[in-house]
């Protein structure tokens, strides 16, 4: 996997101008070297379609009283960077370093680019926390390694829909809304049910600005939503879902009852 490669390397490169080798599956610190302020994506989870290929943003902060010789952040998912099933490295500089700019003599701010394509980079399981290993090295050698550096979530795109029936309907009858909850395999290309999450069934009456849930129900094992509600009033329903560390929260656009 390229992304060991590239620690292995970076790793190799310190020994030469540290006192410890650091080793790429711990935290490591010779000195006063800092990284702070690490922002994937704006702060935003990374969601994937079927077939997305998404180009996003890491940043951080690396400080020295010597000032910031060169610094690195990789991704990867797993329990550390040597056990891990997936990872990326870096669109500049070949992968080898971030982009860093100095804005005092102790202080830069760096900034990496990351190209990832689902369906040729991302397996099912490799949604959930993925994690930032990062390292800096000061002018005066001194170095600071993070084995994660910063979580984040790297998550199959949602799709939730809702039908409200019969319209119009008369006050007092049963209206039966149905629905369904899927996200997309990165394996098959396609959408497919996401089974036994809560969602809410919300209700915005009609002249309303803002919707109250109604009731929480589950999705059956194919990710399908049906329940009953008594008509009472004009107003649109729909289905929200929260979210998990895999898949995003997503909301149907709501459907319209005409109560008579």
């Amino acid at each position: 996997m390229r992304i060991r490669a590239t620690v292995a390397a970076v790793s190799g490169a310190l020994a030469l101008s540290a006192f410890v080798v650091p080793a790429a599956h711990a935290d490591e610190a010779h000195g006063d070297t800092k990284i702070s302020n690490v922002v994937v994506n704006g702060g935003k989870g990374v969601v994937f379609g079927t077939t997305t290929k998404k180009t996003f943003t890491v940043t951080f902060t690396a400080s020295d009283n010597s000032g910031i010789k060169m610094a690195l952040a990789v991704l990867y998912h797993g329990a550390n960077i040597d056990d891990s099933d997936n990872g990326a490295v870096p669109n500049e500089n070949g992968g080898a370093k971030a982009t860093c700019t100095a804005v005092s003599s102790t202080t830069s701010n760096c900034k990496e680019t990351f190209t990832i394509q689902a369906n040729e980079q991302l397996l099912n399981a490799h949604a959930g926390t993925w994690k930032v290993w990062a390292i800096a090295q000061a002018k005066d050698s001194n170095y600071v390694q993070k084995d994660n550096a910063k979580s984040f979530y790297v998550q199959r795109a949602s799709k939730l829909t809702v039908n409200a029936a019969p319209e119009p309907v008369k006050k007092g009858r049963t209206i039966t809304v149905t629905g369904a909850l899927t996200r997309a395999n990165w394996e098959t290309g396609k959408y497919a049910g996401y089974g036994t999450q809560s969602v809410k069934l919300q209700f915005k009456k009609k002249g309303a600005t803002a919707y109250t849930t109604v009731k929480t129900i589950k999705t059956s094992t194919t990710g399908a939503l049906k329940t009953t509600v008594t008509a009472s009033v004009d107003g649109t329903f729909r289905y929200s879902f929260a979210g998990t560390t895999t898949t995003p929260a997503v909301s149907a656009t709501g459907d319209y009852v005409d109560v008579q």
